[in-house]
């Protein structure tokens, strides 16, 4: 039977530096006596999750607006440069240490394909980056919908041509993607939990690896 390992990939597979990235395009305005870093970057990354919940538009626009509203919250004047520098920046960013070995080792018994968040033309130097052939690359863009939303997953298993019980979904989001994969009958779920959080016995079943370099074993490859 046809199976397939599908992944998030920035958070996941790209090493998504958007808050450093964020605060060194403003930093000539951000008094940082006066600002709490963490708060601001945590209303920035609310945002941006808000935004992805409303009617689609494309992912740059997302990183614009949610970065507007974020300074404004904040006090902080927003030039649309800023978002400019922002979406010019995504592509820069590169995989985690583990991740190109890992998916060689993948390849090896499985297809592979990211289901992502993002425009065609942002992501496709990611892919580049990470050195890796993937049998698929589904993008918000196509699906017309942002995780969390179910239709970004049908959409994908549609364009890939498999049913939900032959997907092994691989994921650090949890609100993105545990959550609404919960009940689409996956094969399996493997939460790539870097950031130590304990998780829920509400969202199980799951698989949990602390990053991707033990998936291959935990996928037996």
């Amino acid at each position: 039977m046809r199976e397939i390992v599908t992944f998030d990939a920035y958070g996941t597979l790209v090493d998504f530096q958007l808050g450093p990235t964020t605060l060194k395009v403003l930093e000539d305005r951000l008094d940082l006596d006066n600002l709490d870093v963490d708060e601001f970057l945590d209303d920035f990354r609310v945002m941006r999750f808000q935004a992805v919940l409303e009617a689609y538009r494309p992912y740059r626009e997302i990183l614009h607006s949610s970065l507007r509203n974020a300074m404004r919250l904040h006090g902080l004047e927003y030039r649309e440069s800023d978002g400019d520098a922002l979406v010019d920046a995504v592509p820069t960013f590169g995989p985690f240490p583990e991740v190109p070995e890992a998916l060689r080792q993948l390849k090896t018994r499985y297809e592979i394909a990211i289901i992502s968040n993002t425009d065609d033309n942002l992501i496709a130097r990611n892919v580049e980056n990470i050195g890796v052939e993937f049998d698929h690359v589904i993008t918000a863009q196509q699906a017309g919908a942002y995780k969390p939303d179910r239709q970004t997953f049908e959409h994908a298993f549609k364009t890939i041509g498999v049913e939900p019980s032959q997907v092994i979904h691989t994921a650090q989001g949890w609100e993105y993607d545990h959550i609404p994969t919960r009940d689409l009958g996956l094969k399996r779920r493997v939460w790539i939990n870097r950031f130590g959080r304990p998780g829920s016995a509400d969202y199980q079943p799951y698989d949990m690896l602390p990053d991707l370099s033990g998936l291959p074993k935990l996928l037996g490859c």
